[in-house]
């Protein structure tokens, strides 16, 4: 089984996948970690982050033990990968990394914001997380803070929004429903309201298909 969930920044749909792949006995790939990395090997190298051809020789370079570096999760790094991900040649030498991923037995969860339209288009369920961008700057906030990291609320919900609307209108893949999808509205729900909702929406798709 594959399941596709995507949404915006600060959603929570990587925590919703995380659980979800638990809780079904699948693997997770949080596919924004990817572009996380392209980014910080950008970086790292002295580039500019619109520097096409270093994107994608990251992109093609990329080693899977360094997904864990703690330097990823930070909010420079999230608006770093941003830019990079709308480098169109950047997506396409992801592509196939994210879907070999997912045929992989016995199936998995991904979540980033073009799985259910680009990367797994025939995912047996498919959700779209969304939430207030006001709530998921302070959710963003309150990660930065538990981290030791100074984090200002109002810069943050700036720096969502500009991230919307950079992934809503790229020309490759932008951020979008896919019209089989799911949504999700997580903005007043806690962790496990979250993943309860997420586990019906995919328990009733199966129940859907056995019926059929």
């Amino acid at each position: 089984m594959i399941i596709a969930i995507d949404g915006p920044a600060a959603s929570g749909k990587g925590t919703l996948a995380r659980l979800l792949a638990e809780h079904y006995g699948l693997r997770h790939l949080d596919t924004g970690v990817i572009y996380r990395a392209v980014a910080k090997a950008v970086l790292d190298a002295g580039l500019d982050l619109t520097d096409e051809a270093a994107a994608v020789q990251a992109a093609r370079g990329l080693d899977p033990a360094t997904f864990g570096d703690v330097a990823l999760k930070s909010q420079a790094m999230g608006s770093a990968a941003s830019v990079v991900s709308a480098i169109p040649s950047v997506r396409r030498a992801l592509v196939e990394f994210q879907r070999q991923f997912a045929a992989a037995p016995p199936g998995a969860v991904l979540d980033g914001r073009d799985i259910g339209t680009v990367i797994c288009p025939d995912a047996e369920v498919k959700i779209f997380v969304v939430a207030d961008p006001v709530v998921r700057a302070r959710r963003r906030t309150l990660e930065a803070r538990s981290r030791g990291e100074a984090a200002d609320e109002a810069v943050i919900l700036a720096d969502i929004l500009a991230r919307d609307a950079r992934d809503q209108s790229r020309t490759v893949a932008p951020l979008k429903p896919a019209d089989d999808a799911h949504l999700l509205d997580n903005s007043q729900l806690d962790i496990e309201g979250g993943v309860r909702a997420a586990i019906a929406i995919v328990e009733a798709v199966r129940a859907g298909r056995s019926r059929s």
